[in-house]
C-alpha cells in the first residue's frame, strides 16, 4: 500500500511538472510560436508544445521519485535513469522529426522505402535514434543479451505504436493512460512505480488535447510511449514482455495495411471510447461553431479513462489523479491556434 501511494504521488508530481512545463513553452515558445503550429484533423491550427511538456515533465520526475523520500521502497535509480534516458531519447528525435519533417513520406514502409533510393529522411532518421534511445536503455535496465534485445524492442516498439494513435484529440492520452493502468495492474509495486510519471503527465495534458487546443506529436507521443515500453521492461517476467513485443510487432506491422481510425469508427465500444470527451463533429457543410475552447472541447477526468479498470494497482495510479485536469484551461495558459491524418 505505501508503495501504491508513493505512485500516485509520483504521478501528480509528473502531471503537475507537465503542466508547469506547458505553461512556460506556450509562453515562451523556442523558435517562435508558428515552428510548433499545426493543423489538425479539422484542418484547425493546434501547437505541438503539448508533447514536449508531458515528456519534460515525466521525465524529471521519474529521475526525482527515484531520489527523494517517499513511503515505502522505491524504484532503484539504475532504473530509473533507463525510463528517463527512453523519454528523453524518444522526445529528441520526435522533435527533430515534428520541427524537420515534410511529411511527405509516412509509416515504416514510407521511411524504408525512400531509404532504399538513397533519400535519407526525417522520419528514417528518427526511428534509428528510437532504435538507440532504446537499446541504450535496455543496456541500462541489464540483464541477459536476450533480455536486453526484447528491453530495447518494447522501448523502441512502444515510442512508435503510441505515435499512431495520434491521430485524433485524445486517442493516445487514452492509449497511453490505458497502458499505463494496465502495467500498473500486471507489473506490481514495480509496475506501478515505473508507469506513473508518464501516465501521470499524459493524463495531465488530456484537458488540451481533447479541447483541440494541443497535440502530442511525435516529441510526446514517442517519448510517453518509449517510457511506458521501458516501464515494461522493468517491471514484467520475459514471457510477458515477449508477448508483449510480438503484439506491438503485430499491431506496427498491420498500421501498413489497415486505418486504425477507420477500425475504431466501424466498432462501436472502441468508437465511444474514442470520442469520450472530444469535441462533436462538425454537421456535413457547416462552419466549426466556437473554437479550440468551444463547450464540449471536454473535461475527461481520469477516472473515466481507467474506469473499469477493477484492480487496486490500477487504482494506486489514478487516486487523485482527477485533480490534474482540473482547471487546465485556467487562465495565464495560452491557448496557441493538429497533424492531418495521412
Amino acid at each position: 500500500m505505501r508503495r501504491g501511494l508513493a505512485a500516485g504521488l509520483t504521478a501528480l508530481a509528473a502531471g503537475g511538472a507537465a503542466r508547469a512545463a506547458y505553461a512556460a513553452l506556450t509562453r515562451y515558445p523556442p523558435g517562435g510560436e508558428k515552428a510548433w503550429t499545426r493543423a489538425n484533423h479539422r484542418g484547425e491550427p493546434v501547437t505541438l508544445l503539448e508533447g514536449p511538456a508531458a515528456a519534460l515533465g515525466a521525465a524529471a520526475i521519474q529521475l526525482l521519485a527515484s531520489r527523494l523520500p517517499a513511503p515505502g521502497p522505491k524504484m532503484a535509480p539504475r532504473r530509473a535513469r533507463a525510463l528517463a534516458l527512453a523519454g528523453a531519447g524518444a522526445l529528441a528525435f520526435g522533435v527533430y522529426d515534428d520541427l524537420a519533417g515534410s511529411g511527405k513520406r509516412r509509416g515504416l514502409r514510407g521511411h524504408l522505402g525512400a531509404l532504399a533510393h538513397g533519400e535519407v529522411t526525417t522520419g528514417a532518421v528518427k526511428l534509428a535514434g528510437l532504435g538507440a534511445a532504446g537499446l541504450a536503455s535496455g543496456l541500462l535496465i541489464g540483464g541477459a543479451p536476450a533480455d536486453v534485445v526484447i528491453d530495447a524492442g518494447l522501448v523502441a516498439g512502444g515510442a512508435n505504436l503510441l505515435n499512431l494513435f495520434d491521430l485524433r484529440p485524445g486517442r493516445a492520452i487514452k492509449v497511453a493512460a490505458a497502458s499505463g493502468a494496465l502495467i500498473a495492474a500486471a507489473g506490481g509495486a514495480d509496475g506501478r512505480a515505473a508507469a506513473a510519471a508518464p501516465f501521470g503527465a499524459a493524463l495531465a495534458m488530456a484537458r488540451e488535447d481533447l479541447g483541440e487546443r494541443a497535440m502530442l506529436g511525435d516529441a510526446g507521443a514517442n517519448a510517453l510511449g518509449a517510457m511506458l515500453g521501458a516501464a515494461a521492461a522493468v517491471s514484467l517476467p520475459r514471457p510477458a514482455r515477449l508477448a508483449l513485443l510480438a503484439g506491438i510487432t503485430a499491431l506496427t506491422a498491420a498500421s501498413e495495411k489497415v486505418s486504425f481510425t477507420k477500425v475504431i469508427e466501424r466498432t462501436p465500444p472502441l468508437r465511444w471510447l474514442d470520442t469520450l470527451g472530444r469535441r462533436p463533429p462538425v454537421p456535413a457543410g457547416r462552419a466549426p461553431a466556437g473554437g479550440a475552447g468551444a463547450p464540449g472541447g471536454g473535461a475527461l477526468t481520469a477516472g473515466a479513462l481507467t474506469a473499469g479498470a477493477g484492480t487496486p494497482a490500477a487504482g494506486a495510479l489514478t487516486a487523485g489523479a482527477g485533480a490534474l485536469t482540473a482547471g487546465a484551461g485556467a487562465p495565464g495558459l495560452r491557448t496557441p491556434p493538429r497533424r492531418q491524418e495521412p
